[in-house]
This record gives structure tokens, C-alpha cells and sequence, in this order.
């Protein structure tokens, strides 16, 4: 796909976004308390993760910041069905809190890997923390804690998701498709 022929479509504004984001740290701030540690998956949930934790603080949490690359995707561009870690935390989450924030859960193959592996270190209490859902789309049985938005079944970018590297920087989400 070559997004020469291709236009935007904005699915969710940066209004909506910024007031999803401020909502969902108010029911984090609630369900979990103030000391929670933020494990963002990278690479799509960064612009998403930085948001939120500055939303957390204005909800009055202290949320301290890891970060994780996970992949089933190897070189191809089907996935395996398998996660690997392909960056690991720096920090132990041994009887720490976490909320666990990705971009996007489809499948859920992912979020159910990182979840049981952060239990398995120890974790008193792992949430899921999800910016768009596609639950049409799960094979494995997870599903988030705290949801940003529910996505139609479409290819989307902005806001920190991509297509081929690009379109992460745009401050909303949208959808490519081809011109008239």
C-alpha cells in the first residue's frame, strides 16, 4: 500500500483524545491509588503513555515510567503467534502496582504475554490500560482495564501509531484510505 493515493480520515480528534486521556487517569487514580509504575509497550504507545502519566499527575498519582518492546512479528509481516521480549524493563515490578499501557489491542496475544509475564516477576496488581480496542479482533481471552476508545476495523496512524515509520506525530487518530 502506497499512501501516495491515500488521504486521512480523523477517526478521534485532539480534543476527544485529550479528554479521554484525563478521564481515564481519573479512573486509574480511583481504581488503583497514587503509586502505580507505567509499563508502555513500545513502540505505538508512547505519545499515548506520555499523556496519560501527565493526565495521572493531575489526578493526583505519582506513576513512575518503565518501558518494554515486545514483537511476534520477527522480520514478517504476519505474526508468529508468539511474543518475544525484545526489550525488558529496567526496574523489578516485585510487589509494585502496574498498569501495563499499549496502543492497540486486537488479538490480545500481546497484552495476555506482557500481563502473565509481569504477574509471573511478582506484581502485586497488573492492569491493562489500552488506548483503542478492536474486540472483534481477539484470540486470546484479555481484555483492558481501562479503555480509551473502541476502534472500527480499520488501519490506523497518528498519535503514535504508524504506517511504514510514519504518521506517528500526528496529534490525532486517523485512518488512510484512497482517493477518489
Amino acid at each position: 500500500m502506497s499512501d501516495e493515493n491515500l488521504r486521512l480520515e480523523v477517526l478521534f480528534d485532539e480534543k476527544q483524545i485529550d479528554s479521554r486521556n484525563r478521564e481515564l487517569a481519573r479512573q486509574i487514580a480511583q481504581s488503583m491509588g497514587k503509586d502505580i509504575l507505567v509499563v508502555a509497550i513500545l513502540k505505538g504507545s508512547f505519545v499515548f503513555t506520555a499523556d496519560l502519566i501527565r493526565a495521572l499527575y493531575h489526578a493526583g498519582c505519582r506513576p513512575r515510567v518503565d518501558f518494554m518492546t515486545l514483537s511476534s512479528y520477527g522480520k514478517g509481516t504476519k505474526s508468529s503467534g508468539k511474543v518475544k521480549v525484545l526489550r525488558d524493563l529496567s526496574e523489578s515490578v516485585e510487589g509494585e502496582k502496574v498498569l501495563l499501557v499499549d496502543d492497540i489491542l486486537e488479538s490480545g496475544r500481546t497484552m495476555a504475554f506482557a500481563r502473565d509475564l509481569l504477574r509471573s516477576r511478582g506484581a502485586e496488581d497488573v492492569r491493562i490500560c489500552i488506548l483503542l480496542d478492536k474486540p472483534g479482533k481477539r484470540i486470546v481471552d484479555v481484555d483492558a482495564d481501562f479503555t480509551g476508545f473502541e476502534c472500527p476495523d480499520k488501519f490506523v496512524v497518528g498519535y503514535g501509531l504508524d504506517y511504514a515509520h510514519y504518521y506517528r506525530e500526528l496529534p490525532f487518530i486517523g485512518h488512510l484510505v484512497p482517493e477518489d
